[in-house]
């Protein structure tokens, strides 16, 4: 064992291209989870595992990140920046630290996953190099870890037939000597510096890589994860917290459910936890909200609207008579009255791609007219205008018309 490493790296560097269209217009990193930026959990996460200074290597929107973050003492950590101008890979990002950390052990995480604290702490205090590895029952997608008895055998990166179960989770513990192999390691066939391929060639050389059982950890990888880490995340609350909004008589609450300051929630409105309800929200009369969901700030769910197992972003109004479920709903939108969102396919099979139950994934400053309809599993770009009684399946491009 070794003394506890106190210094995080956290890629944030990235858009996300399969959260598209959720990031038009802000890394994936600052995407909502649980009313708070996926980032955000991460740099608490840390902080809690005994960390105490961060560097968040930041470059697509990166004033996202900055106007969120700020220095971190509003987290209680030291919290620095780099910027990666061209998306170069992982390994690219790595190398951006070297003269932040000289002589420092120091974790590398990936910032599109969750942690538990334990894990960080665990991770921080073992001889490096080493890596967090999760044991999964599917790993389609993800980047697959060979083990031979105490070491990190071979890494593979989404390969069709997956030697084993094993989960590579994107959290890395380095000490300096990472950089000497990062500068000997060629682009990827993606033309990008991969962190993995620096890792296997350090097997290779015959530097061990070690490797610890994660036991708390979430991929994010694409909107339908979001919703799965977002229902993960929200299992954990235990308790109502109402205290800074207003209630009318007549208003039901379940389970737990938080309601940020200056909210409003008028008579007949009912709300089955776990709820996160944003500040400055209006909500009824008689609105259902249902387990899973997540309204993000200055929001409007409005008379006889259900939500279920939703995000639905800061700004966006979702005022009459609407149905949305297992739906992930960008910034800014209106969704026009009897606008309703469908989840489940007629014969009961999974829309294209996805899970059985889907709905729409729609990107900032959408507009629906009235009694639009939107298919299972319909993705809708920024600004696009959906006309009355409109009919939408598919993929729909921003900025589009449809009548």
């Amino acid at each position: 064992m070794t003394h506890q490493t106190t210094t995080a790296i956290i890629l944030a560097a990235g858009e996300g291209r399969r959260m598209r269209p959720l990031t038009a217009r802000r890394p994936k990193v600052m995407l909502p989870l649980a009313g708070y930026p996926i980032l955000e959990h991460l740099v608490v996460a840390c902080r809690n595992g005994g960390i105490d200074e961060i560097v968040l290597i930041v470059g697509y929107y990166e004033e996202e990140v900055r106007r969120h973050f700020g220095d971190g003492s509003g987290f209680d950590v030291r919290l620095s920046y780099a910027v990666q101008r061209l998306p170069l890979g992982t390994a690219d990002a790595v190398s951006l630290v070297e003269p932040l950390v000289a002589g420092k052990s120091f974790l590398v995480l990936n910032g599109d996953i969750t942690l538990g604290a334990e894990d960080i702490r665990r991770l921080a205090a073992v001889k490096v190099p080493a890596m967090g590895i999760v044991e999964r029952a599917s790993v389609a997608g993800l980047g697959v870890v060979e083990i031979a008895d105490d070491r990190v055998a071979r890494l593979h990166e989404k390969v069709e037939n997956p030697p084993t179960r094993l989960v590579n989770s994107g959290l890395y513990h380095f000490d300096s000597g990472i950089f000497d192999f990062i500068r000997i390691t060629d682009k990827s066939s993606r033309g990008e510096y991969e962190i993995t391929d620096v890792i296997q060639r350090m097997i290779d050389s015959g530097r061990g890589v070690g490797y610890i059982f994660l036991h708390d950890w979430q991929d994010i990888g694409d909107p339908q994860a979001l919703l799965s880490a977002n229902r993960a995340s929200l299992s954990a609350m235990t308790d109502a917290d109402t205290a800074g909004a207003e209630l009318e008589p007549g208003v039901v609450i379940k389970g737990a459910v938080r309601v940020g300051g200056g909210s409003w929630l008028r008579a007949g409105t009912y709300i089955e936890g776990p709820v996160v309800i944003g500040q400055g929200c209006d909500l009824g009369p008689n609105c259902y909200l249902r387990p899973g969901t997540v309204i993000g700030d200055h929001c409007r769910i409005g008379a006889g609207v259900e939500v279920k197992n939703s995000v639905i972003m800061d700004g966006s109004r979702v005022p009459h008579l609407s149905y949305i479920g297992d739906s992930v709903i960008g910034r800014n939108c209106n969704i026009g009255a009897g606008t309703q969102v469908a989840n489940l396919r007629l014969d009961g099979h999974p829309a294209d791609g996805c899970h059985r139950k889907v709905g729409v994934i729609m990107g900032d400053g959408v507009v629906t007219g009235i009694n639009s309809s939107i298919n299972p599993g319909t993705i809708i770009g920024a600004d696009v205008v959906i006309g009355p009684g409109a009919v939408v399946s598919g993929s729909i491009k921003a900025g589009s018309r449809v009548f």
